[in-house]
């Protein structure tokens, strides 16, 4: 008996057809990796293939993160795709483009550095890092204050509102720090500054406000925070600061609204994270964090490491990444401006009226989110009791749409909404088309009997015997407990997060 085996190089040859071929017949690798090699033209086919499942990127309007770049930019992305940014002896370009960057975006945020003085600050793996980073710094500062006045440092906490992302839940976890959360009302999805200088003690390492939330898109009210936060410090000798969660709304509210003061302008903001990769228009993942000044980041988190040749102070949770998005961030700053970015920021806001004025003329959402803050659209139904916003998400769905569908947080759980992100690359057409296509899902779904249970869409009932006792009953609709029942039911059956969508 004669055995044939495909030898690597018979494998390297091309095929005249892949789908001919056998490499598509057999099933795929699934837990370990194969004997044999086969041929580029297959590896890429069936690989390509198993992505064509995945959903449209620039019709994923559940993510903050940008889809679209120039070519120009794709091709400086993809000749620097091979630099690891840690080698900064060997690409010393690349960490003065870092540097840049973060010079800018500290003038951008109004620190207080001179024209010629470089700012404190770093790129990060998203914004994910740069709050850790951040967290860990004030952390650090409140531990040294303690110690230096002989008292307790081993319960501190962080006081932030219950729309946070979850990033921060993962910081106070991995770092042991107590997470205080002002928990939100119907009607008002941010966090209550007033109630957040409330909640501050002495154990307090610092209070976060989010400019963007990933709920409705609403910016929080830095401004009132520090001024209720001063206030307190002064009374109990406190120096309680501010850090600036502004993802999404760092790179929107300078352009937009230059007068709102939220940033270095207010005394108590100590450090400010911003999202590249969101509306600083880069790919995923790229994040900065900027301090104010070199006394609020403590000197021990700055490893000072001996690599390949060369001292590199470095203050980050990873070690190799790659050094394109960096690259891309400093593309668009210098390729936009003030003038493009402001004039993007002003296309997204303009798109977003015209899709929330589509869907107010349907009659049939709440509009949750703001005029000033991201260019987010969140709407819930105003009546659920025969379908609901995840269900109108899921057929979206079929006409390619990716639209999320998630409760709010404590204590507003019972509201339940849809959220559109407008993006970069979300146009005027787009807006109308997505329009377009809710209104059929909606005409499909009143013609549909509900997948509700009858518990769900109940009717609470109270029995109530009138004045005259003959007998009568009145029933009233208990609108509240229904909507809780729906979202209960949802929850189930659609593993819904209720926070970090993003």
């Amino acid at each position: 008996m004669v055995l044939t085996t495909t030898s690597i190089r018979e494998s390297e040859e091309s095929l005249h057809c892949t789908f001919a071929s056998r490499y598509v017949q057999e099933p795929l690798p699934k837990f370990k990796i194969p004997k044999k090699s086969m041929p580029k033209e297959a590896a890429f086919q069936i690989v390509n293939d198993e992505l064509m499942l995945d959903g449209n990127p620039r019709l994923n309007l559940a993510s903050f993160v940008s889809t679209w770049m120039e070519p120009e930019c794709d091709k400086l992305i993809m000749s620097s795709i091979n630099k690891n940014y840690v080698d900064m002896d060997e690409y010393p370009v690349t960490t003065e483009l870092q540097n840049r960057c973060v010079n800018m975006l500290a003038h951008l945020f109004h620190a207080p550095v001179g024209d010629d003085e470089t700012a404190v600050g770093v790129g990060t793996v998203g914004s994910s890092e740069a709050i850790m980073l951040a967290g860990l710094a004030f952390k650090r500062k409140w531990q040294a204050k303690r110690k230096a006045e002989g008292k307790p440092f081993d319960k501190p906490n962080i006081v932030t509102g219950a729309n946070v992302q979850v990033c921060w839940e993962k910081f106070a976890r991995y770092f042991e720090v107590e997470l205080k959360e002002v928990k939100l009302k119907e009607g008002y999805y941010v966090m209550d500054p007033a109630k957040a200088v409330e909640m501050v003690d002495e154990n307090t390492v610092c209070v976060a406000a989010i400019l963007g939330s990933t709920l409705t898109g609403e910016f929080e009210d830095v401004k009132l925070l520090n001024e209720l936060l001063t206030k307190k410090n002064e009374e109990t000798g406190w120096d309680t600061p501010i850090h600036v969660d502004a993802a999404s709304g760092g790179f929107i509210a300078p352009f937009l609204w230059p007068d709102l003061e939220w940033d270095f302008r207010l005394p108590l903001v100590k450090s400010i994270n911003v999202s590249g990769h969101k509306y600083g228009l880069v790919y995923a993942g790229v994040g900065w964090v900027i301090w104010r000044s070199k006394e609020d980041l403590p000197d021990e988190l700055v490893f000072h490491i001996n690599y390949l040749g060369s001292d590199q102070p470095t203050f980050t949770l990873n070690f190799s990444k790659g050094s394109y998005q960096i690259i891309a961030q400093y593309y668009q700053l210098i390729r936009l401006g003030f003038e493009g970015y402001k004039g993007v920021m002003e296309n997204c806001v303009a798109n977003a009226k015209v899709l929330t004025e589509g869907i107010t003329k349907m009659g049939r959402f709440d509009i949750v989110s703001k005029d000033v803050g991201v260019p987010v659209v969140a709407f819930s139904l105003r009546d659920s009791s025969k379908y609901t916003v995840f269900e109108v998400s899921e057929h979206l769905r079929r006409f390619g749409w990716i639209v999320p569908a998630y409760t709010m947080p404590p204590d507003a759980e019972h509201i339940a909404v849809l959220r559109v992100v407008i993006r970069e690359d979300f146009s005027h057409s787009l807006a109308e088309r997505l329009v377009s296509d809710i209104e059929k899902i909606l005409t499909e779904l009143d013609t549909q009997p509900s997948r509700l249970p009858t518990k769900a869409v109940r009717v609470t009932a109270e029995e109530v015997r009138n004045d005259k006792g003959d007998g009568l009953h009145q029933f009233r609709m208990d609108t509240v407990e229904t909507q809780k029942d729906i979202i209960k039911h949802w929850r189930k059956i659609a593993g819904k997060k209720t926070r970090g969508v993003c």
